[in-house]
């Protein structure tokens, strides 16, 4: 067997179309393949000759129809390859990275019908007029200023530090060092997270990032992914351990989904969510200088409510994770308020300081604004919202990500949460139109991977809401897995 043989596995083909951007169809005709044949042979079903892994080595050199690479209106964008840091005159940082993610990426989205643009640094693409970090700071701030841009996959490996030996400052230019003047040692400081300035200003753009471990741990790896997405505004974070080559997509609701070694099958999940995902819609909220909130205790809270959401505190169903803002909670509860006003939990808090936190009263404007009091509202508030909208005779909502448990009695409806972002009104809709009446007064949902929601009138007995979450769910263990570490 040749050496080029034993490299082509069934899951390398099917990579190979990925990256040339083609349908099952356009690769057996562009192989010369009857379509079932070659679909037995992307499925292990048949063997990879060594004459069929040239030909798609000859068709990838030329390029074939693959990826649009001169696109900059197009809504997709693709970066990918490695970056270097000049140090001295012929020394240098780098962080290795060739492109190959990025080009199958770019792929995917073009066999999809998306136009996309690719953009490689200069190691992985000679004719690439990006090559350092500083080059790719240029590159994200054009992204951030093309309004046409609505999803960006940044896939590049940027290098993680500068580096200075002795007291002349780094530069393509600078002094050369001298073999004869024996060791030496290099000061290292870390670079700047290029990738935490691409959402800042601009909310709108659906951001794809991507992490990766050395010999870590499925929980590991889900921390290392959820700290990236918490400190940067990132939409969906794809983690890849190089040393167990396992995958795994994180999202906001601090969920996993595609934990495989099957790279191909993760990174075409990871395309297909942030497509779905990156078609929602949102409302930004306007906070109101200076506006008190509204304390826990206040009477424009129905006791119930406290009472549910204090028993769900004290039982941890609250997992605090940590984040360059302090320790944050995920979930929200509220109640509806007076006036077609909803008191809601507040944004990037820990639950389990409530007393101190207290709540944000929002007032929706139609479908489309929200005027916050007292800080930023929950990103569940739009759910509420609709809520509270679909359901004029429910009162309360409480939400935290725990699991449903498998002999939960009372056949609580389960609705997929993979394709819906928390916070959107798409969100809003599956979430309303998944409650179902588990007592009278007492509606639920589950939002599969990510957690129940709860919703009741305000006269119905905190004692009889808890009951209904101690019987079916399981407050011990948090969807997506735990948060400590």
């Amino acid at each position: 067997m040749s050496t080029t043989e034993e490299l082509m596995t069934a899951s390398a083909l099917r990579a190979w179309r990925n990256r040339m951007g083609w349908s099952r169809d356009e690769a057996a005709a562009q192989l010369s393949l009857q379509r079932d044949t070659y679909k037995k042979v992307e499925n292990g079903q048949r063997p990879i000759t060594s004459r069929l892994a040239a030909e798609t080595a000859r068709l990838e050199k030329l390029g074939g129809k693959a990826v649009v690479k001169h696109n900059p209106n197009a809504t997709v964008h693709v970066v990918g390859g490695g970056t270097i840091v000049h140090v001295r005159n012929h020394l240098a940082l780098a962080a290795p990275a060739y492109g190959s993610t990025a080009r199958e990426l770019a792929g995917i989205c073009t066999r999809l019908g998306h136009e996309t643009q690719m953009t490689l640094t200069r190691m992985a693409d000679p004719s690439s007029e990006y090559e350092t970090n500083d080059d790719m700071a240029r590159l994200a701030s054009e992204l951030v200023a093309n309004k046409k841009a609505k999803i960006i996959f940044w896939n590049p490996a940027i290098c993680d530090y500068t580096g200075q030996i002795g007291d002349v400052a780094p530069a393509r230019k600078a002094k050369r060092l001298k073999t004869g003047e024996g060791d030496q040692a290099m000061a290292l400081t870390p670079s700047d997270k290029i990738v935490s300035t691409i959402r800042r200003d601009r909310k709108d753009l659906f951001l794809v990032a991507f992490k990766t471990t050395t010999g870590a741990t499925e929980d590991e790896m889900y921390l290392a992914g959820l700290k990236l997405m918490k400190g940067s505004h990132i939409n969906l974070v794809l983690v890849n351990d190089v040393v167990n080559r396992m995958n795994m997509v994180v999202t906001p609701e601090e969920a996993r989904y595609y934990v495989t070694k099957e790279r191909v099958e993760a990174l075409e999940g990871l395309v297909e969510m942030a497509l779905h995902r990156a078609a929602a819609t949102f409302t930004r909220s306007t906070v109101v200088e200076g506006a008190p909130g509204v304390e826990w205790k206040s009477n424009v809270i129905s006791d119930s409510l406290r009472e549910v959401v204090d028993h769900c505190i004290a039982r941890g169903a609250y997992k605090p994770v940590n984040t360059k803002r302090g320790r944050v909670t995920a979930g929200h509860f509220a109640a509806r308020g007076p006036d077609g006003k909803i008191v809601t939990s507040r944004r990037w808090s820990n639950f389990n300081e409530l007393k101190k936190n207290g709540m944000v009263m929002i007032e929706p404007k139609g479908d489309d604004e929200v005027i916050a009091y007292g800080g930023k509202p929950s990103v569940g508030g739009q759910s509420q919202r609709i809520i509270f909208k679909d359901h004029p005779q429910l009162d309360n909502i409480v939400h935290f990500h725990c699991e449903l448990k498998v002999d939960a009695p009372d056949e609580i409806p389960v609705r997929s949460q993979k394709f819906f972002e928390c916070g959107s009104h798409q969100c809003g809709k599956n979430t309303s139109n998944g409650l179902r009446e588990i007592e009278d007064g007492i509606w639920a949902v589950m939002l599969d991977n990510h957690g129940p929601n709860i919703v009741y009138r305000k006269d119905v007995a905190a004692s009889r809401v808890i009951d209904v979450i101690e019987r079916n769910f399981d407050l011990d263990h948090k969807t997506g897995g735990s948060v400590e570490g």
